[in-house]
């Protein structure tokens, strides 16, 4: 059912002329999600500058039973902030609330709005000395609420953990209207329920999060980044082990990249090159960090790397220089989506299986999808430090793509089997959305789907909050 003409212009009235979208062309981006996979509709797009603006919204479309469907920087990979076709759902962007509310540098707090950009929370904790350390390909475009919303991973989780391990509280519109102020900036509250972890990773199905409390952190003041040949996904195991030793845990990162990724890049991306003379099977690009100037990493990684290529585990390696080459490393590893989307059509998946496991399950899993897709060529790679794989294959070279992309759902079904066999996710860190509810339902223990919709029925008994995604 169309909502009301009426309906639309309160709605517009509680955010001003300056609040709202009603024209197709300026609507039209909100409609369709990152990767093309969901194209929907809607009558307005509303862009509330003010947590009780966005109370006020939430409250008639409750007593409206009008579908609400929160967005960031539109970079889900789920499809989890696109509303349906048939146009009867309203858009709700908080790309106005973007204020950095205060920061604490002694007690390593920043509390943020969710419409602030990931990089200006970044720099905003620069500014003062301090390091927010969440780190995404997409973070000068994706906003903090979707981050919070998808429960954001990333290539420093190893390290610092994903964003539920950075937030200390939040502020959270409720379906009904009601505002919860839990926006504490202590570590230690032992008084009930985390109702902070509830709507972490919910994806606006439970609330809008209009602000967190975020956790900041001493900003390096060394940096050691590497780029390794390594013999295999096993020997990458091994030496993530012995520099996690040497180093008292100061890897930040460990990034795992197949030699067809680097490929891809460099056949791809203008200004990238391949690090060294020959060609190897394997890469880790690895970074390690300190506080301390005078903390003799560089020593410690030049000497864990000579010892490994002593002994086999590592064939090459070089050490960033300066900021130039390390950015250059880094541009290497973060365009492969981008080279892989150029080279042609890809069936995608975002898996985690215990980091030992990695060099066995990338094995069978190889064998499993060669046997599946004879010539499909197949890209593992991603946050091996933290067992999260971007488990991905492109089309056979001259192959149909329309027939390739056919097997996706058979493709799909048979990985996540074999993940489940490993004890791994089938969602790693892209979340739910609409792309993957079927899996969540097979692979989902029973009980926790129950608990899952007690709490869904409970908070939005009326199921306005982003109809359609997670359950």
């Amino acid at each position: 059912m169309a909502i009301r003409a009426s309906i639309l212009d309160e709605l517009r009235r509680i955010v001003g002329p300056a609040g709202y979208l009603d024209q197709p062309s300026d609507i039209e981006p909100y409609t369709i999600d990152h990767r093309r996979l969901y194209r929907g509709a809607t009558p307005l797009v509303l862009r509330p500058q003010s947590t009780e603006e966005v109370s006020r919204i939430l409250r008639l479309c409750n007593e409206e039973r009008i579908g609400v469907v929160p967005i960031g920087g539109n970079t889900s990979y789920c499809g989890g902030a696109t509303p349906s076709a048939d146009g009867n759902q309203i858009v709700v962007s908080l790309a106005r609330m973007r204020r950095i509310r205060s920061i604490d540098p002694d007690n390593f707090t920043l509390i943020a709005e969710a419409g602030c950009v990931l990089q200006e929370v970044q720099e905003a904790a620069a500014a003062v000395d301090r390091l927010f350390p969440l780190s995404l390909g997409s973070e000068g475009s994706c906003q903090l609420g979707g981050n919070l919303s998808t429960n954001a991973g990333g290539t420093a989780v190893l390290r610092y953990g994903m964003m539920r391990d950075l937030v200390l509280g939040l502020e959270v519109v409720l379906p009904d209207g009601r505002i919860w102020d839990g926006l504490s900036q202590l570590r230690k509250d032992n008084t009930g329920y985390d109702l902070r972890n509830l709507f972490i990773g919910a994806e606006g199905t439970l609330g809008i999060i209009t602000a967190a409390s975020c956790k900041l952190f001493s900003r390096p003041r060394e940096l050691i980044t590497a780029f390794a040949a390594v013999a295999d996904p096993s020997a990458a195991v091994t030496l993530l082990s012995r520099l996690r030793a040497a180093t008292g845990d100061a890897v930040s990162t460990f990034e795992l990249i197949p030699r067809f990724g680097l490929d891809l890049v460099i056949r791809h991306v203008p200004g990238t090159s391949d690090p060294f003379d020959e060609a190897h099977s394997w890469y880790v690009l690895t970074e390690v960090s300190s506080a301390r100037t005078d903390s003799e990493l560089r020593e410690i990684i030049e000497r864990e790397l000579f010892a490994a290529i002593e002994n086999g585990t590592v064939r090459d390696a070089v050490i960033a220089q300066n900021e130039a080459q390390r950015e250059a490393f880094w541009r290497l590893r973060e365009s492969i989506p981008e080279g892989q989307r150029l080279e042609g059509a890809s069936i995608k998946h975002d898996i985690s299986v215990p980091t030992s496991a990695l060099p066995r399950f990338i094995e069978e899993a190889s064998a499993m999808l060669n046997s599946l897709v004879p010539d499909a060529r197949i890209l593992p790679y991603g946050h091996l430090g933290d067992g999260n794989l971007h488990f991905n294959l492109s089309v056979p070279v001259g192959g149909d793509a329309a027939q390739f992309m056919a097997r996706a759902g058979q493709i799909h079904s048979a990985m996540y089997d074999l993940v489940a066999r490993y004890g791994g996710s089938f969602s790693a860190e892209h979340g739910i959305g609409q792309l993957k509810r079927t899996e969540l339902a097979r692979y989902k223990h029973p009980v926790a789907l129950e608990v899952m919709r007690a709490i869904k029925q409970t908070l939005d008994p009326n199921g306005i909050m982003n109809p359609g995604k997670v359950l």
